[in-house]
């Protein structure tokens, strides 16, 4: 066992690298941890006082698990469910081929000054708020000056109310999600293919592999650990939607509910409407839960097939 002494000795020996990591420590201590404390809110009917939030949570009401009824107990539990995982699972998936696929492209172009042109192009909208995606995709569908309705005008069809049609409004979240967010997810596979060691694509070179051969035997391979890692982390959200996606976008159209409608949303409207904090803590509650049962159940598959590409 190491003494005291030797324990103050390795700090000071690993100062810098412990001054590097304490951003982050502090970050994840004051958003992550320390508002744990806060969950008691879902079993509680909470009601603010002057004695301060803190006492306030001691002097609520108990209400036990009354809080999640407003989960399940409603007609919108499996509609908002549905909505929430099946539109996870498209992102998971539909984002993972096109983030690979696109940081595969981008490492083979020849042109490096071109690539990174094209880099930034498709990195610049993740840096845009829901709210202004919002209103560049209204710009699109609006149905009066709409540029997509001005195009299919130009073709005999009638002008659509596309915030009034449901139907329409999965492709058009999945396309605009995908738009906003896969630049992005390529940065991280790219700095990975970045990172190979160019050796083993010279030797297939000489043994004559096509550029095909290459990517499928070396590149994709490589890429496979990183790969199951940041799947296993997304599963861990598949209960959250991006609430700016799922609101701003389609603008808040009650026609729409019946696709757009999420856990996250849901939530939402519920708070403006009862102003009942526990409901909404509880709703996150529940989400966290799920997310790590399912994180455990799905590194434990991962671990059984492929130990060495599991999360932990």
């Amino acid at each position: 066992m190491k003494t005291i002494t030797g324990f103050f000795k390795d700090i000071n020996r690993s100062k810098v690298l412990l001054f590097m990591v304490l951003p982050g420590t502090l970050w994840f201590l004051i958003f992550s941890y320390f508002p744990m404390f806060g969950t008691v809110i879902a079993f509680k009917q909470y009601r603010f006082n002057k004695n301060g939030f803190w006492a306030s949570i001691v002097e609520s009401k108990w209400v036990g698990l009354d809080n999640f009824k407003f989960l399940f107990s409603t007609n919108d539990a499996y509609l908002i469910t549905r909505n929430t995982i099946l539109y996870n699972i498209v992102f998971i998936l539909g984002g993972l081929v096109l983030s690979v696929l696109m940081a595969i492209v981008l490492s083979e172009i020849i042109n490096k000054k071109l690539a990174k042109l094209y880099q930034t192009g498709m990195f610049l909208p993740f840096f845009l708020s829901w709210v202004i995606v919002g209103y560049f995709t209204f710009t699109f569908l609006s149905r009066d000056k709409g540029m997509l309705n001005r195009i299919i005008e130009l073709f005999g069809i009638d002008p659509i109310s596309w915030y009034s049609e449901p139907k329409y409004w999965p492709i058009i979240i999945v396309v605009v999600s995908f738009w906003k967010g896969v630049g992005y997810n390529s940065v991280v596979y790219l700095a990975a293919i970045t990172g190979f060691d160019k050796s083993l694509y010279e030797a297939a070179m000489i043994d004559g592999a096509s550029k095909r051969q290459q990517i499928m035997n070396i590149t994709v391979p490589l890429l496979k650990p990183l790969i199951t890692i940041l799947t296993l982390l997304a599963i861990g959200k598949i209960f959250y939607a991006d609430f700016g996606l799922f609101y701003q976008v389609p603008r808040n159209s009650g026609t729409l509910y019946s696709v757009t409608n999420v856990i996250d949303t849901y939530v939402y409207r519920g708070l403006k409407t009862t102003g009942e904090i526990g409901m909404s803590t509880a709703a996150g509650l529940y989400q966290s839960i799920v997310g790590f049962i399912l994180v455990i159940a799905s590194n434990a598959i991962v671990r059984k097939y492929d130990k060495d590409n599991a999360l932990f």
